[in-house]
């Protein structure tokens, strides 16, 4: 794979290569889709026996360190999905990555604000997940912004 300095918004590994953006959503989509299954792995998700649907209760841990549930892990699913199905243009590839970005931003303030023990900690969060939703949050807005600024600009110079 190469970068052409013509087209810095585009990864060029031949001839109708996609665009990184859209790269960027199908792999932050697949990663989502591998945790998800991963989730549902005893080993990989430890205190297996212990996963509720919901709730704090919960005491399942994928690897050992991020608290899940089933809802949780289908949480997961469901980004992954999408990620991988908006990848398909530039423009639902950039909503992807700065909406999801912004639904982790959100669910990090929530996670601070609400007790790990409190009934409303419905998901189920920790303070690893805590802390994963806001790097989540700033890698997928910032790839969303970042390499959907080029996008724009091709757009631009084109029109």
């Amino acid at each position: 794979m190469s970068y052409s300095s013509a087209q810095p918004w585009r990864a060029v590994a031949g001839m109708g290569s996609r665009p990184a953006l859209q790269t960027a959503a199908g792999v932050v989509g697949a990663v989502f889709l591998l945790v998800g299954i991963l989730g549902f792995i005893p080993g990989v998700t430890t205190n297996y026996g212990d996963m509720q649907f919901a709730g704090h209760e919960s005491g399942a841990m994928l690897f050992g360190v991020f608290q899940v549930s089933i809802l949780h892990n289908i949480v997961h699913l469901l980004f992954g999905i999408a990620g991988l199905a908006m990848m398909r243009t530039a423009n639902a590839a950039r909503a992807f990555l700065i909406g999801g970005g912004a639904i982790y931003l959100v669910l990090w303030i929530y996670g601070l604000v609400v007790g790990s023990e409190s009934t409303a900690n419905f998901v189920p969060l920790n303070n690893a997940d805590n802390w994963l939703h806001l790097g989540l949050a700033i890698g997928m807005i910032g790839l969303g912004l970042v390499l959907g600024a080029g996008g724009r600009r091709r757009g631009e110079m084109s029109g």
